[in-house]
């Protein structure tokens, strides 16, 4: 007896088949049982089947499962729906396997330009790391430069390596730049240890020359020295950081040597000079009360009496020379002013030569005079301006060249 069940049937022996497009096939044998009840078993099947596929139908549109492992998973599951020992729609169950195909094209697609897309950045990130190692090894950075160019290899390592043939000719600029700068950096500290190993001992000579020279008493010419020595010092340039503060101590202490001991010598002085400047101090006020001068000839032997005994006087402390001295020159210049006004008045000739000046002064706006009166009349502004300008000069002159004559007493 034949018992059909739509997706299966049992035959009268017992053996069951399920029904697909390609048609039927034996999935098992029920003999002598219940027909109905050898359906329900493989649709039972069936039905475990419907689970497997639908859980792999979601973990596959979740996108919990990868690509790769989604086909395999794809293709094994199919595999057991064709050869499935099950009564059920197997067809319909395949199609849905099928149908996922297409899902996992579009998902290789989206992760081909997904990828495609982060090599892309990756290519453009790359060539700023070039650029900015590229301008690192053309600069003189040579403290910071040496670690950013060690970001910048982190950098290089972190991102996704491209098609061989890029990533090589990009790691081949990005090692130039690296090894541009280790050569200059290495060429750069090796000409300043150079330069400082050459002050160093450039310093030490320099040191030399000044502990020489520090128990010196010829205290103009020694100080002269060591303000040469210092111009020499400062020309010469930095030793190392550890040398250099060392060398200056050596250097500083010879000098200091020399000039506490000028100090001292100088104290001293300045305590004997200090007697000096009283006599200086009285002679000035001797001196200043000749002033304003009356009498020039008098005033002039008294002050030549005061001069003697100022010069006789001898050095003062440097603190009070310059003021000593400047109060002493003025009331020396207002006597030989008032010497030098006596004499001028005096002299004959130099009267006659003003006199002269003012009576040509006196001839000459007389003409200018005359012509300003033309010029006036002919209505020429031009002329006008010009003869009056010569005018107020020479009025100018006339009025210096007749106070002269008046000093003369003329």
């Amino acid at each position: 007896m034949n018992n059909d069940q739509g997706f299966g049937r049992v035959a009268d022996d017992g053996t069951v088949y399920v029904r697909t497009a390609a048609g039927e096939r034996q999935v098992g044998q029920w003999p002598g049982g219940d027909p109905e009840a050898a359906l329900a078993f493989y649709r039972t099947r069936y039905d475990g089947l419907v689970v497997e596929v639908d859980l792999l139908e979601r973990r596959i549109r979740a996108g919990s499962v990868s690509i790769e492992d989604a086909a395999t998973s794809i293709a094994r599951v199919r595999a057991s729906v064709v050869n499935a020992q099950a009564v059920g729609d197997l067809d319909a169950l395949a199609h849905r396997l099928d149908a996922l195909s297409p899902l996992l094209d579009e998902r290789r697609e989206a992760r081909k330009a997904e990828r495609a897309a982060k090599l892309e950045e990756a290519k453009v990130a790359k060539a700023k790391v070039i650029d900015e190692a590229e301008k690192l090894a053309a600069g003189t950075d040579w403290r910071g430069g040496s670690a950013r160019l060690q970001d910048l290899l982190r950098q290089w390592k972190e991102l996704p390596r491209l098609d061989k043939r890029t990533d090589e000719a990009l790691w081949q600029r990005f090692s130039a730049a690296r090894s541009a700068y280790t050569r200059r950096r290495r060429a750069h500290f090796g000409e300043l240890s150079e330069r400082r190993d050459a002050a160093k001992s450039a310093k030490e000579t320099l040191i030399g020359e000044a502990e020489a020279l520090s128990a010196s008493t010829d205290w103009g010419a020694t100080s002269r020295a060591y303000r040469d020595l210092m111009t020499r010092w400062k020309a010469v340039g930095p030793a190392s950081k550890s040398d250099d503060d060392a060398l200056w101590q050596r250097f500083r202490a010879a000098q200091d040597a020399f000039f506490t001991a000028r100090d001292a010598a100088n104290a001293d002085l300045d305590r004997e000079y200090a007697g000096n400047a009283e006599v200086k101090r009285e002679l000035l006020g001797e001196a200043e009360r000749l002033l304003p001068v009356t009498d020039a000839r008098a005033a002039r032997e008294a002050f030549r009496s005061i001069a003697d005994r100022w010069d006789a006087a001898g050095k003062v402390p440097r603190t009070d020379m310059k003021d000593l001295e400047d109060r002493f020159r003025r009331v020396e210049l207002a006597v030989r002013g008032a010497e030098d006004a006596t004499w001028r008045r005096s002299n004959p000739e130099a009267h006659g030569r003003a006199s002269e000046t003012v009576a040509k002064l006196e001839a000459s706006l007389a003409t200018l005079r005359a012509e300003l009166a033309k010029a006036q009349a002919s209505g020429d502004d031009r002329l006008v301006q010009q003869t009056q300008a010569s005018i107020e000069a020479r009025q100018s002159w006339l009025d210096q060249a007749a106070k002269a004559v008046t000093e003369f007493g003329g």
